[in-house]
């Protein structure tokens, strides 16, 4: 439930931003000794890092729309990348609790978000930018193509599961080229650009800036110097790259990500971590503009920062690319909140994006709706005292390929994931999260309403 909430003097501004496809373990990364991501590296160091952050669904739609939500995709109904909003419900999102109390919202980026009514019909946005602003933009530049290559080249045909019908369908691959244009003219550097626009403008009202990237998500056209950056040759890959998770069972190669990653050789695999690094550092590279200009604001103290992305990528890891299973690369995400009266820490607990949604309300001081499946987190980042600790749910999945749901849960500080239907045996995944040796889990069949323990040996 939702009551109106009047903003009083006093309450931070909110800035908010979120990656796509960045994997948790760019924070901190070094390549050819060069950060990866200098940017949120400094801000984790004045933040809260949560290295253990887990989406609810290891896909754009689902993960964001839990997220802005604070309830699981098996609540809202937003289960599968539903760009026509078919199974969106009317779940409140946080942007509406903002401009009810008092907030001047703007959205500049991608428009993953599915409820009913829509976001700009909730809404009454301050300033709303996304890729058709961006198009037209282009236009104006004489930018008519990204690169010089068919866009076809882009993508890759496969069969997808539909309800049991084996449809062929179209996804980006893992085809790199540059980006035909100036890197300040690439997506994610105008969304970034119109972030610090926004900022340069906001005056005296109090605001929460929801910022949207696209990268590093394909397809893999980079602008340069980006595209340069990394060189494949010389990166450090994780030694799983290329390689099929042992146990897997057979079914699992009829997936999305592990067709898209079939005939994919170790020299393209590193072509496309150039790639993939390449963009998050462009994304680090506008980040880190739109943080100086809050800084230039005067307003750094007076803001809370939250930083996510939606889900990770295998990058070949278990020979799969992109998401859409509930491997490490892509249910582990990097999380990190910078809020007035902090204490700067590493925290190692598992938490879940439906926990965003309560801590980022009550760090604003506005009250949080009653039905929210996740748990603040303001009393870590403000004095350092440990996330609850309870068997919960972090986040769940439909799978169209088997037609139930994934589940993955936590007791204390260890995962599991069961899967069921894949060749009519109850099946769990390693290399759900790191660390060595035997666990005791809990895991929760969703569909069976029954709690299963079972000792796993976890292959990192």
């Amino acid at each position: 439930m939702h009551t109106q909430t009047q903003r009083t003097a006093g309450n931070p501004n909110l800035l908010f931003i979120m990656t796509d496809h960045q994997r948790a373990d760019s924070i901190g990364m070094v390549q050819v000794g060069v950060e990866v991501t200098p940017h949120l590296n400094r801000l984790a160091k004045t933040g809260v890092h949560f290295t253990r952050a887990y989406n609810t669904s290891p896909l754009c739609v689902p993960a964001r729309t839990a997220l802005a939500t604070g309830v699981y995709p098996t609540t809202n109904g937003v289960v599968f990348n539903d760009w026509k909003g078919l199974r969106a419900g009317d779940h409140v999102p946080i942007h509406q609790i903002l401009a009810d109390a008092g907030y001047g919202v703007a959205h500049i980026g991608v428009d993953h978000i599915r409820v009913k009514p829509t976001l700009p019909e909730r809404v009454q946005f301050a300033k709303w930018i996304g890729n058709a602003e961006h198009d037209q933009y282009l236009a104006a530049q004489h930018i008519t193509n990204p690169t010089t290559e068919q866009r076809n080249t882009f993508k890759r045909e496969i069969t997808e599961n539909q309800n049991g019908v084996h449809v062929p369908v179209s996804y980006s691959n893992t085809h790199c080229a540059i980006w035909n244009g100036p890197a300040e003219h690439f997506k994610d550097s105008y969304f970034c650009q119109q972030a610090v626009d926004f900022l340069q403008t906001s005056g005296e009202r109090p605001f929460a800036l929801f910022v949207y990237l696209w990268a590093p998500h394909p397809p893999l056209w980079v602008p340069q110097p980006y595209a340069s950056q990394f060189p494949p040759d010389a990166l450090d890959l994780p030694e799983n790259v290329n390689q099929i998770a042992s146990g897997e069972p057979a079914n699992r190669r009829r997936g999305i990500a592990a067709q898209l990653a079939e005939g994919i050789s170790i020299s393209e695999w590193r072509e496309v971590w150039a790639a993939h690094l390449g963009l998050v550092h462009l994304a680090d590279a506008g980040i880190g503009q739109v943080l100086h200009a809050l800084e230039n604001t005067g307003k750094t103290d007076d803001t809370v920062v939250v930083f996510a992305s939606d889900h990770g990528d295998h990058l070949g890891q278990h020979r799969m690319y992109q998401k859409m299973e509930m491997y490490k690369p892509a249910i582990r995400v990097p999380l990190i909140v910078r809020a007035p009266g902090c204490l700067p820490q590493c925290v190692d607990t598992p938490v879940s994006h439906l926990d965003v949604m309560p801590t980022t309300l009550e760090l604003l001081g506005i009250e949080t709706p009653t039905g929210l499946d996740g748990d603040s987190l303001h009393n870590t980042i403000v004095s350092g005292t440990p996330p609850p600790d309870k068997p919960g749910v972090l986040g769940d999945q439909e799978k169209h390929e088997i037609r139930h749901v994934y589940r993955i849960t936590r007791t204390g500080k260890d995962l599991a994931q069961i899967e069921h239907g894949l060749e009519g045996m109850m099946f769990s995944t390693t290399g759900c999260h790191g660390g060595s040796g035997i666990q005791n889990w809990r895991m929760d069949f969703t569909f069976q309403k029954r709690l299963v323990r079972q000792k796993l040996a976890d292959n990192g």
